[in-house]
């Protein structure tokens, strides 16, 4: 095999053998404007073992990096993270190839490889079992729904590495493998940008699994996940993001969502917004007809207050306001309040089907819904206004 691209030494023991996907703009349904990388990593020892593999159409790549190294057939343990197609996509593949003396993975992870991929011969390792490469030790520790019910991560000992699948991780695609090689404005944007519309619904599991690692008194230098950078030289730093991030503290800042057929739903959220500035509430309005579900997501990650806006179309909810409310819900973020607006021209049923979403989830309305028949007139403009005190009226209760 012609060997074209090269793996990085990450570590003693340890490679990067995964793959680069510049292209990937969509990732069911999350934005990846940025691309992402695939990260599979190689560990060199006296049984050299493959940690996950990349997605099925770049095993090309991640043969050409191991086989920089190793031959791939010299290869004697396989391990699964996690069977979601972009770590075991080319998982057959290195079966087939490498006929590797044991794959493992966790129980649940055993039975999705069957199930998804009809690979046979996985021997599931139990949450804290150990299995020896001879001069190095790997211990698994399940980290069940982070993000599916088979993820684990799996920690080398010998090099203090914990490689942890998909948490810790963001889409970037960059020909740099360590996050202290870039900006950390940047690591920042993309891991909360990875953080809120995957791992958000989460949030309590990883507070949990942050105290375990804790109290398993585990050194970790380097944390390598499967998306985006290796972190190796403050890895503190992303655990303290996550610390964070899952705690979700509520926060003085309001986000205004909306779509509009003739303009009035924007003149009506553009005076929310200008309510908001006469209160000295920072906020940002986004407009659904221009912004991805997933960049509202990473806005809303930051926000303690959400308006929502949308006219009435056929006796509902306007297209695009239902499918970011929907996609919204799923992440069940906490610690809100808001409340619904739009204008509508004949029934105007939409304020009070965005007003029931809202309440499901657990959105605490500062206000009724606010409806303008047409054009908004000037009642209808100070409620709009009139929602900035509203709701510095409530975070003031709640903090007292």
């Amino acid at each position: 095999m012609q060997t074209v691209y090269q793996a990085v030494r990450i570590s003693e023991h340890v490679y990067w053998v995964g793959a680069i996907d510049w292209n990937v703009r969509d990732f069911h349904g999350y934005a990846t404007k940025s691309g992402t990388t695939y990260n599979a990593y190689l560990v060199m020892a006296e049984k050299p073992t493959l940690i996950d593999t990349v997605r099925k159409q770049f095993s090309d790549e991640m043969f050409s990096r191991i086989a920089s190294v190793i031959d791939p057939a010299e290869i004697r343990y396989i391990i699964s993270n996690h069977s979601e197609q972009d770590h075991s996509g080319s998982l057959s593949l290195a079966i087939e190839r490498i006929q590797p003396e044991r794959i493992y993975a966790s129980k649940m992870g055993k039975k999705a490889l069957g199930e998804i991929f009809h690979v046979d011969g996985v021997t599931a390792v139990a949450d804290g079992e150990t299995v020896s490469l001879g001069d190095a030790t790997l211990t698994f520790l399940e980290t069940k729904m982070l993000h599916w019910p088979d993820s684990m991560f799996t920690y080398l000992a010998e090099d203090r590495l914990l490689f942890s699948q998909d948490g810790f991780g963001m889409h970037l695609a960059t020909a740099e493998r360590f996050a202290d090689q870039l900006d950390d404005s940047l690591l920042e944007y993309e891991g909360g940008r990875y953080y809120a519309n995957i791992l958000w619904p989460y949030s309590h599991l990883i507070l949990k699994l942050l105290d375990r690692v804790k109290a398993l008194d585990l050194a970790i230098d380097i944390v390598a996940p499967d998306h985006g950078p290796v972190w190796s030289e403050d890895t503190g730093r992303i655990m303290d993001l996550y610390a964070r991030w899952a705690s979700a503290e509520p926060s003085r800042r309001a986000l205004i969502i909306y779509d509009t057929m003739w303009k009035n739903t924007e003149r009506m959220a553009l005076a929310i917004a200008e309510g908001l500035q006469r209160e000295d509430i920072p906020f940002k309005v986004m407009s659904l007809s221009g912004n991805h579900r997933s960049d509202i997501a990473y806005e809303l990650f930051h926000a303690g207050a959400i308006f929502v806006g949308s006219p009435t179309l056929n006796n509902n909810v306007f297209p695009t306001v239902i499918d970011v409310l929907t996609y919204l819900k799923g992440l069940k973020p906490r610690n809100l309040v808001g409340a619904a607006f739009g204008s509508y021209g004949w029934s105007g049923e939409s304020v009070g089907q965005v007003e029931a979403i809202l309440r499901e989830m657990k959105v605490g309305l500062v206000s009724e819904g606010i409806k303008a028949r047409n054009a908004p007139d000037a009642e209808v403009i100070a409620r709009c206004l009139s929602l900035g005190e509203a709701v510095k009226k409530t975070w003031d209760e709640m903090q007292s």
